[in-house]
């Protein structure tokens, strides 16, 4: 770990002061869950750590005009037991319970699972986010085997969020803060595919700090289903989140958002489609789940993931029905 200067401001103005124009000069630290990791491994070597945890004003979930407030440092714990989220929208609380340790759900935090970096290890190798090696694509060539899916340029990592997918889902907003002022973004265009790895996968500018996500009350039934290899701590291999708008029992409309199996949340249209003006049965979900993965360009040795997508958005659908396996 190469040497860095320490600040640990008390109010998020002091916070943004510190930041800078470029992303090595200044590293916002809040749960450290990954942030440590990548400074341990050199990937990042920011010349300042901006400890962020001291600052209250970016803590809590509450209830608001626009929706739930869910503060940059909460916790994943505290998303997992929080009643409001458990009430209005079940598919964070699955996707909180989906961090499967409990030391990472008591110091990860909700603003840092949207903002953590890929889990591809070229990347995590140094090879960044396009992961090229004299002028050979190292992912396409290698091993990827849980690369993307879907993939329109040349980024090939998937996005590591756990809550990314069902934000998006639920039609959630990103409130992000500069020394200039705030700003707004849809949680569906938070997310980036970059074409270059000087391009990060969010976006936040180097001197931006993401401080709370508001997630509108609109009554859609909403679900996660993740597929995962272990139970212990580990990434999915795929997830689904998914939230309908009922009209009786039929689907009056459905936002349908894949994880894990593109570089952004994957929000399927054509799954949308397949579900809506229909009731949702097993055998409809299914129709669902292949027209979301009927567009898939899975690579040389992740074409597994093609069907375990289909099945999560399959029984996310139903979760979020009610309609039993």
């Amino acid at each position: 770990m190469q040497p860095f200067e320490y600040a640990s401001p008390k109010t998020l103005k002091e916070a943004l002061a510190l930041l800078g124009s470029g992303w090595n000069d200044a590293a916002v630290l809040a749960g450290g869950t990954d942030l440590i990791s990548l400074m341990k491994e050199e990937v990042m070597t920011p010349k300042r750590v901006v400890n962020i945890k001291e600052i209250a004003e970016l803590r809590g979930i509450t209830k608001t005009a626009a929706g739930v407030r869910i503060g940059a440092l909460a916790t994943v714990d505290e998303v997992l037991s929080s009643p409001l989220i458990r009430a209005s929208f079940p598919a964070l609380t699955e996707a909180a319970r989906g961090v499967a340790s409990p030391q990472i759900r008591n110091m990860g935090t909700f603003g840092g699972d949207l903002c953590q970096r890929p889990r591809c290890w070229y990347f995590r190798a140094g090879f960044g986010l396009i992961a090229q090696y004299q002028g050979k694509d190292l992912v396409a060539e290698g091993d990827n085997r849980f690369h993307a899916i879907f993939h329109s340029g040349p980024a090939k990592f998937v996005s590591a969020s756990s809550f990314g997918p069902a934000l998006v889902a639920l039609g959630a907003k990103i409130k992000i803060a500069s020394a200039s002022g705030t700003r707004e973004v849809d949680a569906a265009k938070f997310f980036v595919a970059p074409s270059s790895s000087d391009v990060r996968e969010v976006d936040l500018k180097p001197n931006e700090i993401l401080t709370e996500v508001i997630i509108p009350v609109t009554g859609a039934k909403n679900a996660t289903y993740e597929v995962r290899q272990k139970e212990a701590l580990d990434w999915p291999l795929a997830t689904a989140s998914v939230a309908l708008t009922m009209k009786g029992t039929t689907v009056a409309s459905a936002r349908v958002v894949l994880g894990h199996v593109a570089p952004t949340p994957w929000l399927s249209e054509a799954a949308a489609r397949a579900i809506e003006g229909k009731t949702v049965t097993a055998e409809t979900a299914e129709a669902a789940g292949k027209a979301a993965v009927a567009d898939a360009r899975p690579l040389s040795m992740n074409a597994y993931k093609v069907q375990i997508a289909a099945v999560a958005v399959k029984r996310a659908l139903m979760a979020a029905a009610g309609v039993k396996a």
